[in-house]
């Protein structure tokens, strides 16, 4: 008989995760005890939520989603980020991922988060809409250039993640892939690496984030003159600039920007033309 569980994030917990996750994504290497700790237990926006599914002694399945705060039509806000999935091979095709996922949402409402989002690709994306009742606001943006950004323009944001000195500090010192940053005008430039030659590239207006950022692992340095955005603009900020669509042949898998309110909030669902979303605000890199 299974049985469903909240998460933990106890030190041996983590080492059941990190297994589980790492035979079900034999082609990376991120999921150590020490990602998990960073990203379960260390996060300065609260705790991780979600729930596991137990056969016995047996991890069969793991649902989690991670705390944030984001601007959402003018108001910031609590929110969570659906993230770490995996299913044991011996227990696929039961359900368990919509359990856990139905679960961990009424946890997060009862824990005062308004919504979660969630980056899915086009494998997992029906069954967030179909299943779980998630909004499709749009497909993410991926486009390579060089320099700045057209300015942002005055406007509402419908979706903006919300960052601090706290949160920032954190979020670049990610094991395996820390954060670089530098001031530039008005504007904080972050990067990491993305492939050879190419970094994956965001802004923020500096006036959105505390007047001095230390961030412990960030260097300084300037990222890589190719520059990978991938995200979303609102429309109205006009554009792109000096950045060119990657065609979807070239992507590994279009990636689409997913919403959920949850219940008990009194968010609804997001304007897609108003979405301000950058690789810093999920685990893209």
């Amino acid at each position: 008989m299974t049985t469903l569980l909240p998460i933990r994030t106890d030190d041996d917990a983590l080492t059941k995760y990190a297994q589980l996750l790492s035979a079900c994504f034999p082609g990376t290497d991120k999921f150590t005890r020490a990602y998990l700790q960073w990203l379960y237990r260390d996060n300065p926006d609260g705790v991780a939520v979600g729930f596991d599914a137990w056969d016995g002694d047996q991890l069969a399945a793991h649902y989690v989603c991670i705390a944030a705060r984001a601007d959402i039509n003018g108001v910031t806000v609590p929110v969570l980020l659906s993230l770490n999935t995996a299913t044991h091979p011996a227990h696929q095709g039961k359900g368990l991922f919509t359990k856990l996922a139905a679960l961990t949402y009424e946890a997060g409402a009862r824990h005062g988060y308004h919504g979660v989002y969630g980056v899915a690709n086009a494998n997992s994306t029906p069954g967030f809409l179909r299943k779980l009742n998630f909004q499709l606001v749009r497909p993410l943006e991926a486009r390579i250039g060089f320099g700045t950004l057209p300015p942002p323009r005055p406007g509402p944001r419908s979706f903006a993640r919300r960052w601090d000195q706290a949160s920032l500090a954190w979020r670049a010192v990610c094991p395996g892939k820390p954060l670089g940053a530098r001031r530039h005008g008005d504007l904080w430039q972050f990067h990491a690496p993305a492939m050879p030659l190419v970094h994956a590239y965001a802004e923020v207006a500096a006036a959105s984030l505390p007047p001095v950022i230390a961030l412990p692992a960030a260097g300084a340095t300037a990222p890589a003159t190719l520059r990978l955005f991938l995200g979303l603009r609102p429309d109205a900020d006009g554009g792109y600039g000096r950045y060119v669509n990657v065609p979807q042949r070239l992507r590994p898998s279009p990636l689409n920007l997913i919403w959920l309110p949850l219940a008990g909030s009194d968010q609804g669902r997001l304007a897609p033309e108003a979405i301000d979303f950058s690789f810093l605000d999920f685990d893209a890199y």
